[in-house]
């Protein structure tokens, strides 16, 4: 069969019962073709029963098959074929198009309905729209009779038409409704009208049918659904607000402070429970505020009560009783009501009825109550029943009501009479006559701030308890509704009274998002400076550890800002400032494990040298971050690397006579380009702002205990009283700025180790790994501790901080096979993008979505400390493969923690590599800076070179060999010399 070109050709094999059966399929199959402009020609082979032989050829359905499968193959048909289908109408069904629709079908019709598994499509109700099939429906508004159904009709003086949704738009979509069928009909809801009514219904069809005859009109079939009709019974509305055998509770919108006490299949919604609540199986709580302890056993719903009622609960336990309070207005007068009905009651005007799921009788046996007490005299029998009952007291003389001017009913044995005459004297309504007096906008009001007040329970909870759950859905409901300062003022407690600086920095992150939100995307950008001399005050008493006075100041300054968008966003950025004080605070309790011990001290003048590694992080970065290192747990596994075969981070210390600081920053140890002279204690005043010239040299001397900047002695006094005269510090890096190898940290290592030395102290590995972040506080750089970890110290190894506080790094050394540490750095390269990693802002970003607790975020930080492990094994094992989709997946998880840490001009170079790696990902935080690949095959520098050199757009990129340092940090004195 010849198959003009780009044409598709489709071969479809019907198998059914009946010869009419071709023909609606054959039609159907057109007016989709038409409808759809399809391009496919269709070869449509009728079967009438798949046993049956047909063709000339004798062959059987299944040869056909294999025979359409072939033409497949050669010719590029595609195969579809039906299962066995009974008749048209089912088959069309089994596409997905609606026959016919039945209101209270005859049996015949329903059968007809029949699946093959018995049962029969029910309507549900749903119904969407195509924008196509809208757009018909729309244009018919201004069409004659139908614009009667539009106000703009009604305004124009025309006779309104009712129209059905089902009955009138939805059939003449239907594939077996005729048009003559549909005319004549009418909707079964508008029963039979006069003549004229008629008439407008017919016009009205037929312009119906012109317009939507060819739109289809599908079915999407629910399997294992199921339709349940509302009704007044207490039982099934239960049923549908509950889980029955659910394993647990149903809790939405609630705060329980004892959830083991609810049953299973039991619901909670919009709630706020303190103390012990018992909830029984299968019953429901809405709208409450109670405090236990209270019982509610099986088949109970009770809603609207609040705090103030749950005292008339106590000592009780309910069972298949519905309680509810409700908001009624009586002749203007807001009150409250409370009603009380057993859940096997029937609300049904004839029968003999029950009340408290007893009958009349023996209820007003056991109350007291007479039927005079509930109905008029003069009310016929027939009538009385639940719904006329006046039960229910609005009012009472002196006093306000409660539910237990319900709830006497269940027990009336104890003081009995007395409650009985309260009832007597209160106004009593039916529910019948209560309905209309029920204030639904107190309802609503009501349930509002009940919304909130749970939410803020929970944010408690949530910060107090530590839990990994994200408080950003409240503080959005909160700023959108209005109410961010309760909100707000909420959080300002837990800061200041959970005496937790971990937990108070989370609440302040917090209050920075509830100003973020305020400010709806306007006022700049979040991340940003926090050094406003106005927010000085607060700061300096968090500084000084006065957390209570800190928020409080705090807060004070932040009602001076909330007046427009970009005062919002400031605010939030001197919020998050306050926090970074808090986690300093935090990280700063890694002191508890800095030590050192004396050793003889150098003579001046000698030069005491530390050269250091770089790092290569294979994976578990930003798990090190605080606070993620001491609220998740922390685990990284980092690689010391020596760069072109050089150990390319280093520093030099010597004393020197005169009483000064003299510092010198640069690229190589024989090349200083910045030299700097601290002769006063003012000249190090800067050391704690980052990019100040020289300000982690001075750092280092304030963190190594040789000079303090609080003292009351000038710098050449403690510098002679202590030492006999100053110090000379040198460090370099041969690394470009923004490398992402851990750069500075681990020169602050180097520095470190360098000035204690030469201050005639010895520091071992863990105290430098915890002096370095100790440093990095001091300078309020901030950063976790895999760099120093990965820099400092040789090899191959795993950091690890447990969840607590101190913050404490311990380090495991991993063992690999023997030969494949020479296997890695044949396979290792690196190569600098060009690009310096501008990571200035993914630090706050990164702790912004910690702190909001985004689920995704929390996910892929518990991914990173699990992924370590399994990359250790991987070491372990000695599998270049498996490193390489652990680097692979490290990247991806990357890039999830810090979204934009990828430039485009990277990503470009790592898919050009990709034929050629395992794995490859950009070091540290990402966003620039040195790629580390893992070949495919050994020594690929010249090769990957030649392949990028092909590659245009990739900007000025270098390859270096690197390679597995087993030395770490080294430490030596050398002879004296003149500086320079």
């Amino acid at each position: 069969m010849e198959q003009p070109k780009g044409v598709d050709w489709t071969v479809i094999i019907l198998t059914c019962q009946y010869k009419d059966s071709v023909e609606v399929f054959q039609r159907e199959l057109e007016i989709r073709q038409k409808r759809e402009q399809i391009p496919t020609r269709t070869l449509l082979l009728a079967v009438e029963d798949p046993e049956v032989r047909v063709g000339s050829g004798g062959a059987t359905l299944n040869a056909l098959l294999v025979a359409a499968e072939h033409l497949s193959a050669q010719a590029g048909f595609t195969v579809v074929t039906s299962d066995v289908l009974h008749s048209a109408w089912i088959l069309i069904l089994h596409m997905g198009f609606v026959l016919d629709i039945y209101y209270q079908g005859t049996e015949a019709e329903i059968q007809r309905c029949a699946r093959p598994d018995g049962r029969v499509p029910l309507v549900s109700g749903l119904v969407f729209f195509s924008v196509e099939t809208a757009e018909h429906l729309l244009a018919t508004h201004v069409s004659p009779p139908l614009d009667a159904c539009t106000y703009m009709g009604l305004d124009s003086g025309a006779r309104p038409v009712q129209l059905s949704l089902f009955f009138d738009i939805l059939l003449c979509m239907a594939r077996n409704v005729t048009r003559e069928d549909f005319l004549v009909g009418r909707p079964p809801e508008m029963g039979q009208g006069d003549a004229d009514v008629a008439g407008y219904l017919h016009g009205a069809r037929a312009e119906l049918w012109r317009e939507l005859r060819d739109q289809p009109l599908t079915v999407a079939y629910v399997p294992d659904g199921s339709y349940n009709y509302m009704t007044n019974s207490a039982s099934e509305f239960l049923h549908s607000l509950t889980f029955p055998g659910a394993p647990g509770a149903q809790v939405v919108h609630s705060q329980v402070e004892e959830r083991q006490l609810l049953g299973a299949g039991s619901s909670v919604v919009s709630c706020l429970l303190e103390g012990p609540i018992r909830l029984g199986p299968g019953s429901v709580l809405q709208h409450c505020h109670l405090r236990g302890p209270i019982h509610i056993g099986t088949g109970c719903f009770v809603s609207g009560l609040d705090v103030a009622q749950s005292e008339a609960l106590h000592g009780l336990e309910l069972h298949d009783l519905v309680l509810q309070g409700h908001h009624v207005q009586l002749h203007g007068a807001r009150s409250r009501a409370f009603t009380l009905v057993g859940r096997l009651d029937s609300w049904e005007r004839q029968g003999t009825g029950t009340y408290l799921n007893m009958s009349w009788s023996q209820f007003f046996q056991k109350t007291g109550i007479r039927d005079w007490d509930l109905w008029d005299p003069d009310m016929p029998p027939i009538e009385r029943c639940l719904l006329s009952a006046r039960l229910f007291p609005v009012l009472h003389p002196s006093r306000a009501l409660g539910p237990q001017d319900m709830l006497w009913m269940l027990d009336p044995q104890e003081d009995g009479s007395k409650a009985l005459r309260a009832w007597r004297a209160s106004w009593r309504l039916s529910w019948e006559q209560l309905q209309p007096c029920l204030d639904r906008a107190a309802t609503l009001a009501s349930r509002w701030h009940l919304f909130f007040r749970q939410a803020l329970h929970k944010a408690r909870h949530v910060l107090e308890a530590r839990q990994d759950r994200s408080l950003r859905p409240l503080i959005q409901a909160a700023v959108r509704e209005g109410c961010p300062g309760p909100l707000m003022a909420t959080l300002d407690q837990v800061a200041a009274g959970v005496g937790d600086p971990g937990v108070a920095a989370r609440a302040l992150a917090c209050v920075a998002d509830v100003l973020g939100c305020m400010a709806e995307g306007q006022g700049g950008l979040r991340s940003g400076p926090a050094a406003n001399p106005d927010w000085v005050r607060p700061f300096s008493y968090l500084e000084c550890g006065d957390l209570a006075r800190g928020v409080a100041a705090l807060a004070e300054e932040r009602d001076k800002w909330l007046s427009r968008p970009a005062l919002l966003v400031r605010a939030a950025r001197h919020y998050e400032g306050a926090g970074q004080i808090l986690i300093r605070q935090a990280v700063m309790s890694a002191q508890h494990f800095v030590s050192s011990v004396p050793v003889e001290l150098p003579a001046p003048g000698q030069w005491v040298v530390t050269e250091c590694p770089a790092r290569v992080d294979f994976s578990g970065g930003w798990s090190d971050t605080p606070p993620l290192a001491y609220e998740l747990g922390g685990a990284v596994l980092g690689l010391a690397v020596r760069v072109n075969g050089r150990r390319p981070i280093g520093a030099r210390a010597r004393r020197i006579p005169e009483p000064e600081l003299w510092l010198a920053l640069g690229p190589r140890q024989d090349k200083m380009a910045t030299k700097i002279v601290c002769g006063s204690l003012d000249d190090l005043q800067d050391y704690c702002q980052p990019h100040a010239p020289g300000a982690l040299l001075k750092a280092a001397f304030i963190c190594a205990g040789i000079v303090s900047v609080h003292s009351k002695l000038s710098l050449s006094e403690q510098l002679l009283c202590t030492f006999g005269g100053g110090f000379e510090l040198h460090t370099w890096s041969e690394l470009p700025h923004g490398s992402g190898l851990g750069t500075s940290s681990i020169l602050a290592g180097a520095a470190l180790a360098a000035l204690q030395r030469a201050a005639g102290r010895a520091v071992g590995m863990e105290a430098l790994i915890h002096a370095v972040l100790h440093l990095e506080q001091v300078l309020t750089t901030g950063g976790g501790w895999q760099d120093q970890v990965g820099g400092l110290m040789p090899g191959i190894k795993v950091g690890r901080s447990r969840a607590q506080l101190p913050l404490k790094v311990e380090v495991e050394e991993i063992t690999v096979p023997v030969g494949f540490v020479q296997k890695l750095n044949d396979h290792l390269l690196l190569v600098y993008t060009g690009k310096t990693r501008l990571a200035r802002n993914l630090l706050q970003d990164v702790l912004r979505s910690w702190y909001a607790r985004l689920p995704a975020v929390v996910q892929n930080a518990h991914n990173l400390v699990r992924h370590t492990e399994e990359c250790a094994e991987a070491f372990r094992q000695g599998s270049l493969p498996l490193l390489g989709q652990c680097l692979t997946s490290y990247w991806e998880q990357k890039k999830l923690m810090a979204p934009g840490c990828e430039p485009l001009a990277v990503r470009r170079m790592m898919d050009v590599l990709a034929p050629h790696v395992h794995g490859q990902s950009l070091a540290g935080a990402g966003g620039g800076g040195f790629l580390y690949l893992l070949t495919k095959e050994p020594r690929q520098k010249e090769a990957l070179e030649a392949v990028l050199a092909k590659t245009e757009g990739l900007g000025n990129y270098s390859i270096h060999l690197v390679e597995v340092d087993t030395q770490g940090l080294s430490l030596q004195l050398l002879g004296t010399e003149t500086s320079a």
